[in-house]
Protein backbone atom coordinates (compact mmCIF):
# COMPACT_ATOMS: atom_id res chain seq x y z
CA UNK A 1 0.00 0.00 0.00
CA UNK A 2 2.59 2.17 0.89
CA UNK A 3 4.58 1.59 -2.60
CA UNK A 4 1.36 2.47 -4.17
CA UNK A 5 1.02 5.82 -2.38
CA UNK A 6 4.54 6.66 -3.23
CA UNK A 7 4.49 6.07 -6.74
CA UNK A 8 0.93 7.91 -7.03
CA UNK A 9 2.60 10.64 -5.06
CA UNK A 10 5.80 10.45 -7.12
CA UNK A 11 3.54 10.29 -10.96
CA UNK A 12 1.38 13.35 -9.32
CA UNK A 13 4.77 15.67 -8.67
CA UNK A 14 6.04 14.90 -11.63
CA UNK A 15 2.70 15.74 -13.75
CA UNK A 16 2.85 19.22 -11.88
CA UNK A 17 6.55 19.24 -12.37
CA UNK A 18 5.57 19.44 -16.28
CA UNK A 19 2.94 21.65 -15.91
CA UNK A 20 4.69 23.97 -14.29
CA UNK A 21 7.85 24.02 -16.48
CA UNK A 22 5.34 24.14 -19.06
CA UNK A 23 3.89 27.02 -18.29
CA UNK A 24 7.22 28.78 -17.22
CA UNK A 25 8.46 28.66 -20.63
CA UNK A 26 5.26 30.47 -22.10
CA UNK A 27 5.27 33.09 -20.20
CA UNK A 28 7.55 36.09 -21.80
CA UNK A 29 8.92 39.19 -19.44
CA UNK A 30 7.17 41.86 -20.33
CA UNK A 31 8.98 45.38 -20.03
CA UNK A 32 8.58 49.05 -21.05
CA UNK A 33 11.57 51.21 -21.07
CA UNK A 34 10.89 55.06 -21.10
CA UNK A 35 12.77 57.22 -22.81
CA UNK A 36 12.52 61.16 -22.48
CA UNK A 37 15.51 62.65 -22.45
CA UNK A 38 18.27 64.15 -24.81
CA UNK A 39 21.79 63.45 -23.56
CA UNK A 40 23.17 61.14 -25.89
CA UNK A 41 25.41 59.03 -23.65
CA UNK A 42 22.18 57.98 -21.24
CA UNK A 43 20.26 57.43 -24.31
CA UNK A 44 22.76 54.96 -25.68
CA UNK A 45 23.57 53.56 -22.32
CA UNK A 46 19.64 52.83 -22.44
CA UNK A 47 20.48 50.89 -25.34
CA UNK A 48 22.88 48.78 -24.15
CA UNK A 49 20.84 47.78 -20.90
CA UNK A 50 18.31 45.88 -23.16
CA UNK A 51 20.84 44.71 -25.23
CA UNK A 52 21.98 43.13 -21.92
CA UNK A 53 17.91 42.33 -21.69
CA UNK A 54 18.26 40.69 -24.33
CA UNK A 55 20.98 39.19 -23.57
CA UNK A 56 20.52 37.79 -20.36
CA UNK A 57 17.03 36.40 -21.01
CA UNK A 58 16.84 35.62 -24.33
CA UNK A 59 14.85 37.60 -27.31
CA UNK A 60 12.32 34.60 -27.62
CA UNK A 61 11.82 35.21 -23.91
CA UNK A 62 11.30 39.10 -24.21
CA UNK A 63 8.46 41.12 -25.25
CA UNK A 64 9.86 44.58 -25.25
CA UNK A 65 8.50 48.05 -25.77
CA UNK A 66 10.57 51.31 -26.09
CA UNK A 67 8.24 54.64 -25.16
CA UNK A 68 9.78 57.79 -26.60
CA UNK A 69 7.81 61.33 -25.79
CA UNK A 70 9.56 64.57 -25.76
CA UNK A 71 13.24 65.56 -25.63
CA UNK A 72 13.57 61.59 -25.78
CA UNK A 73 12.45 61.87 -29.37
CA UNK A 74 16.20 63.03 -30.13
CA UNK A 75 17.12 59.56 -30.09
CA UNK A 76 15.56 58.74 -33.56
CA UNK A 77 15.88 62.12 -34.83
CA UNK A 78 18.30 62.23 -37.97
CA UNK A 79 20.99 65.42 -37.28
CA UNK A 80 20.09 66.62 -40.74
CA UNK A 81 16.33 67.55 -39.62
CA UNK A 82 17.70 69.57 -36.21
CA UNK A 83 17.55 72.64 -38.18
CA UNK A 84 14.02 72.80 -38.95
CA UNK A 85 12.42 71.40 -35.68
CA UNK A 86 11.88 72.32 -32.32
CA UNK A 87 14.26 70.06 -30.80
CA UNK A 88 18.18 71.13 -29.42
CA UNK A 89 19.54 67.53 -29.90
CA UNK A 90 19.30 65.26 -32.91
CA UNK A 91 21.26 61.79 -31.95
CA UNK A 92 20.31 59.59 -34.58
CA UNK A 93 23.86 59.61 -35.90
CA UNK A 94 25.18 56.61 -37.90
CA UNK A 95 26.03 54.47 -34.57
CA UNK A 96 23.24 55.15 -33.05
CA UNK A 97 21.18 54.08 -36.04
CA UNK A 98 23.37 51.02 -35.85
CA UNK A 99 22.54 50.02 -32.15
CA UNK A 100 18.39 50.83 -33.16
CA UNK A 101 18.67 48.25 -35.96
CA UNK A 102 20.33 46.03 -34.77
CA UNK A 103 17.64 46.07 -31.51
CA UNK A 104 14.63 46.38 -34.07
CA UNK A 105 15.99 43.46 -35.92
CA UNK A 106 15.67 41.51 -32.12
CA UNK A 107 12.32 42.62 -32.05
CA UNK A 108 12.01 45.85 -29.62
CA UNK A 109 9.55 47.92 -30.94
CA UNK A 110 10.00 51.77 -30.37
CA UNK A 111 6.77 53.68 -29.65
CA UNK A 112 6.88 57.72 -30.64
CA UNK A 113 4.05 59.99 -29.24
CA UNK A 114 2.04 61.74 -31.47
CA UNK A 115 1.85 64.58 -28.95
CA UNK A 116 5.18 65.11 -29.34
CA UNK A 117 5.88 64.89 -33.27
CA UNK A 118 3.15 67.88 -33.59
CA UNK A 119 4.21 70.30 -30.50
CA UNK A 120 7.81 69.74 -31.81
CA UNK A 121 7.09 69.72 -35.68
CA UNK A 122 8.80 66.61 -36.13
CA UNK A 123 7.35 64.41 -39.57
CA UNK A 124 7.97 60.97 -38.60
CA UNK A 125 8.97 59.98 -42.25
CA UNK A 126 11.69 62.48 -43.00
CA UNK A 127 13.03 63.46 -39.73
CA UNK A 128 12.93 59.98 -37.57
CA UNK A 129 15.08 57.19 -37.88
CA UNK A 130 13.25 54.03 -38.70
CA UNK A 131 9.93 55.06 -37.90
CA UNK A 132 6.17 54.28 -39.59
CA UNK A 133 2.58 55.27 -39.00
CA UNK A 134 2.57 51.75 -37.18
CA UNK A 135 4.95 53.07 -34.33
CA UNK A 136 3.16 56.40 -33.70
CA UNK A 137 1.20 56.00 -30.14
CA UNK A 138 -1.31 58.71 -29.29
CA UNK A 139 0.40 59.85 -26.44
CA UNK A 140 4.00 58.63 -25.07
CA UNK A 141 2.43 59.04 -20.68
CA UNK A 142 -0.73 57.46 -22.02
CA UNK A 143 0.93 54.35 -23.64
CA UNK A 144 2.95 54.36 -20.34
CA UNK A 145 0.09 53.45 -18.19
CA UNK A 146 -1.81 51.17 -20.97
CA UNK A 147 1.56 49.11 -21.20
CA UNK A 148 2.02 49.43 -17.39
CA UNK A 149 -1.88 47.89 -17.07
CA UNK A 150 -1.27 44.94 -19.36
CA UNK A 151 1.34 44.00 -16.67
CA UNK A 152 4.45 45.64 -18.64
CA UNK A 153 7.56 46.34 -16.12
CA UNK A 154 8.48 49.73 -16.08
CA UNK A 155 12.22 50.79 -16.29
CA UNK A 156 13.43 54.03 -16.80
CA UNK A 157 17.53 53.71 -17.09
Amino acid sequence: MKILNIKALLSMLLILGTFGLANASQDKQKVVYHINYDNPKQQAGALNNIQNHINAVGKENLEIRVVLHGNGLSLLLDPDSLSKVKMKYANANDNMQSKISSLKDQGINFNVCANTLKGRNIGFEDDLYDVTKADIVPSGVAELAILQGKGFAYIKP
